[in-house]
């Protein structure tokens, strides 16, 4: 039986130098910890072969006394920690007091320091942890250490090292966030002989942000603000409409230090929710202040994950306060009890609050308006001048003929003739058109108004609607997907059951056997949506009602579409009803290329012009604004 022994001091010096030091970017995450807890204003980092052969970290800090150079290189040894007490309010970024030390172990360090007010520096030389004589030195205030061949003693972990450009990168990465995480430091980071990095250290963190991430990402930002009780959130957010592929841009500070938390991740992605592409995601650089005594950051040696105490209230302040900020231009919908839209009353009852009250004649008072014939000559007199034509008999129905299309029954006298392109088609009228690619709006709306700060160009495409505003911007408006906002709004605050419409022949959907299995646990919430289904076996959904604004060719794609929502959604009860309302409301707008008439276009022009929509649920921006300037600067104008 093996005998039980201690190990050599060195080798274990190895072994903790492993958990501390997994590559060059752990050394300068280190290091530069220890430059801003000596509160240096600004800091220089210099790397050659990704950190591998050389690495060297200069700071204006307070230094260190000649003394205690050879103490600082000693296991546990630190001046940030006095008292098991002080680990429950942790303030400073390094405190364990085994970075140096583990540094020193796994390479050969050269450490030059001055203390402020000091005439003269000192300086120790390191080789496997194994220390030198302190000698004097001439240097500027505060410290310099290099760190040469890393992992020079140690070539099991030396093999698993990558290329020097991937270890270069990581050192990069450490080095952007520490200088986001205190942007009154200047930080300059140079990779073999180039100058990557140099923030100006003037507190500003749009500064910061613009040096160390660049323009595009600096001028896609918004400025955030917000308070929840004892916790503090500041920092930038991106516009929903620049949503990257991945997390990589999500950066997030507690107390100046940077963490990597899936709590505040979650909480940043559902301030977002139903404002981004499907697949794209937020990015930010968030602030979190909050008393130290409610955060423990001594969970793992890299000191990136951290625990709080009240999770829920962290989560509150960050979520709530990025989406007060995307919300803030957006008027709130209509409550239920306030809507007239034609889904939430009866087909009759929507007929009598579209068409106004009029006292019954009888039917030979009204006068018959003839259809005017495309080819006929347009009159030259004013129309308000014309006498009103006699009273038509009807004739027998034996010599009715089927007209081009039903005149309007309306005693007031007939307008101007259009023009023959325009008369060539019928224009439905209020009763005739179908309702369930109309524009939901209340009867107000259609009344006369006064004149809007904005006027309607026309359609392009029969898919974009055009405008200009006061300031002479000219807007390209996606009527799909404002109408896609305005029927997922009402949607999502419509209390009542919707309209349903039995289908003549009920319909069978074949689904996939994951989206099957989560149609048949949600059939009751399908229902509450308006779709009757039951089980028709081997796959099989028998769907006998639709949605009355579902069009009987759209239901089976429907049908499937929230079979897939359901099981995406599966985990999260309200994610799934969202994702339903959003394919309804696909479902039941009016389409691209679809005939609209003008006072549905201008209703839709009205609503994204008052700041009420922005983007359609699935995250895609409902218009585009050009300015004056940036049409005449694509003309070579200015």
């Amino acid at each position: 039986m093996p005998s039980i022994q201690c190990l050599d001091p060195h080798v274990a010096d190895l072994i903790a130098a492993g958990e501390v030091v997994e590559r060059p970017a752990s050394v300068a995450k280190e290091l530069l910890e220890n430059a801003l807890d000596a509160g240096a204003s600004a800091v220089s980092v210099e790397v050659q072969h990704g950190g591998l052969t050389y690495l060297r970290i200069t700071d204006n800090g307070c230094g260190i006394a000649p003394s205690q150079l050879p103490t600082a290189f000693l296991r546990h040894a630190t001046s940030k920690l006095r008292r098991a007490e002080d680990l429950s309010a942790i303030g400073t970024l390094g405190f364990r007091g085994e970075a140096l030390a583990a540094i020193a172990a796994v390479s050969r360090v050269d450490i030059f320091s001055r203390e402020r007010g000091a005439e003269q520096g000192a300086s120790l030389h390191l080789e496997g942890g194994a220390a030198g004589s302190v000698a004097e030195a001439g240097c500027p205030e505060g410290t310099t250490i290099c760190v040469r061949d890393l992992f020079y003693n140690t070539p099991a972990r030396m093999k698993f090292m990558k290329k020097d450009t991937a270890e270069g990168a990581a050192v990069t990465a450490v080095v952007t966030h520490l200088a986001l995480s205190h942007p009154e430091v200047s930080v300059k980071l140079i990779r073999d002989g180039a100058e990557v990095l140099h923030t100006p250290g003037d507190g500003q963190l749009r500064s910061a942000i613009y040096a160390a991430m660049g323009r595009d990402f600096a001028m896609g930002l918004l400025p955030v603000s917000g308070c929840g009780g004892d916790i503090q959130v500041e920092g930038f957010v991106t516009k929903p409409l620049n949503g990257s592929g991945t997390r990589g841009r999500q950066l997030f500070f507690v107390n100046g230090r940077f963490v990597k938390s899936q709590l505040l991740a979650a909480a940043l992605e559902e301030a977002y929710r139903n404002r981004l592409l499907k697949g794209k995601f937020p990015g930010c650089v968030l602030h979190i202040t909050l008393p130290k005594n409610t955060v423990d950051v001594n969970v793992h040696p890299a000191k990136t994950v951290v625990k709080f105490q009240n999770e829920r209230a962290v989560f509150d302040a960050v979520h709530y306060t990025v989406k007060d900020l995307l919300t803030a231009g957006e008027a709130p919908a209509p409550k239920p009890a306030q809507q007239t839209f034609y889904q939430s009353m009866t087909v009759q009852e929507y007929k009598e609050r579209q068409t106004p009250p009029t006292e019954k004649k009888p039917l030979g008072s009204y006068a018959v308006r003839p259809a005017v014939h495309p080819d006929a000559p347009l009159p030259l007199h004013d129309s308000a001048q014309r006498p009103a034509p006699a009273p038509v008999e009807r004739p027998a129905p034996a010599e009715r003929k089927a007209p081009a299309f039903v005149p309007a029954m309306k005693p007031e006298p007939a307008p101007a003739a259009e023009p023959a392109a325009s008369a060539q088609k019928p224009v439905p009228t209020e009763e005739s058109a179908p309702l369930r690619n109309t524009i939901d709006l209340p009867i107000q709306q259609a009344m006369a108004q006064p004149p809007a700060p904005w006027r309607m160009v026309g359609e392009a495409l029969d898919t974009y609607i055009i405008c200009q505003d006061e300031a002479e911007n000219l807007w390209l408006i996606d009527k799909h997907a404002a109408h896609e906002r305005l029927r997922f709004n009402a949607l999502k605050e419509r209390q009542e059951p919707p309209m349903s419409q039995l289908l003549l022949q009920p319909l069978t959907v074949d689904l996939e056997a994951d989206d099957y299995a989560a149609a048949l646990s949600q059939l009751p919430l399908l229902e509450e949506f308006g779709f009757a289904c039951e089980d028709f076996g081997a796959g099989t959904l028998l769907v006998r009602q639709i949605p009355s604004d579902i069009r009987p060719e759209d239901a089976a794609a429907t049908v499937e579409e929230l079979a897939e929502d359901l099981r995406l959604g599966r985990a999260d009860p309200h994610g799934a009803r969202d994702r339903l309302l959003q394919t309804m409301a696909c479902k039941s707008a009016i389409k691209a290329g679809m005939h609209t008439s003008p006072a549905e276009l201008r209703a839709l022009v009205e609503r994204v012009q008052s700041g009420e929509i922005q983007y359609c649920p699935h995250g895609r921006p409902v218009a585009v604004k050009l300015s004056r300037y940036e049409i005449e600067k694509m003309f070579k104008r200015v």
